[in-house]
């Protein structure tokens, strides 16, 4: 009996143990998942500067956190942001489908760019839909979520293309908000979810930038004699 008591107390010292480590190094491991498989699923470089949980309140707190260009595209980053918060409800964690009460995303900056064939937006959807495969496969295994209120205010964003030789344009960005998301599916996955935000903040930029039009405006303006180039780009910047 002393034998198995001991054993016992050793086997609750391990888990102990691991527990401590865990809590200790949850952030990290946390940043690590958000770093190794948002690049996997955007086929960019995604960093993370650090994550903060507050565990008993559900909250999280990421910072520095960088959504890079895929291949072919020549500005430094699609997306970046100082900090966002995401809470949850801690009620939910241990269920098949976890609620997100909000995510809060304040003034981002996000770099718009045309490219030979598509948008940088374009190629992180479509990288993202090719890592979660086709819509009518088997469903992946794994918690599911439903965010409850999105939000994404105050955003910086610019707008460039081949045609600007790696000028930008400063164009104005409505503020995004989306409710409930994934709740009518009963749940979504973090790859899903991701495509929709992508998805949801191409539209809007759809809606402020017209690649046509300054297309149109940099050939008038290309044609001048001179300083032909700076022309072009104060025609391109009088759009917005």
């Amino acid at each position: 009996m002393k034998k198995i008591g001991l054993g016992l107390l050793v086997l609750f010292v391990i888990i102990a143990g691991a527990l401590f480590w865990l809590r200790d190094n949850l952030d990290g491991l946390v940043r690590d998942a958000i770093v190794e498989y948002g690049s996997e699923m955007t086929q960019a470089k995604v960093s993370v500067g650090n994550v903060k949980i507050d565990a008993v309140n559900g909250e999280c707190v990421i910072s520095n956190f960088v959504v890079g260009n895929p291949t072919g595209f020549k500005t430094p980053y699609a997306f970046k942001v100082d900090e966002f918060t995401v809470a949850l409800d801690p009620a939910s964690i241990t269920d098949d489908v976890i609620t997100v009460r909000k995510i809060a995303i304040i003034a981002p900056e996000v770099i718009y760019e045309k490219g030979a064939r598509m948008t940088n937006f374009d190629a992180i959807q479509k990288n993202i839909a090719e890592y979660l495969g086709p819509s009518d496969s088997e469903p992946t295994p794994g918690k599911k979520l439903i965010v409850e209120e999105f939000k994404m205010l105050d955003s910086k964003a610019q707008a460039t293309a081949e045609f600007m030789d790696g000028e930008t344009v400063t164009v104005a960005l409505p503020n995004l908000t989306k409710r409930n998301i994934g709740k009518a599916e009963g749940g979504i996955t973090p790859g899903e979810l991701g495509q929709r935000i992508a998805g949801a903040m191409e539209r809007q930029l759809l809606k402020a930038v017209s690649f046509d039009q300054l297309g149109k405006a940099a050939r008038q303006a290309g044609g001048a004699i001179g300083d032909a180039a700076g022309d072009a780009m104060d025609g391109l910047k009088s759009l917005f």
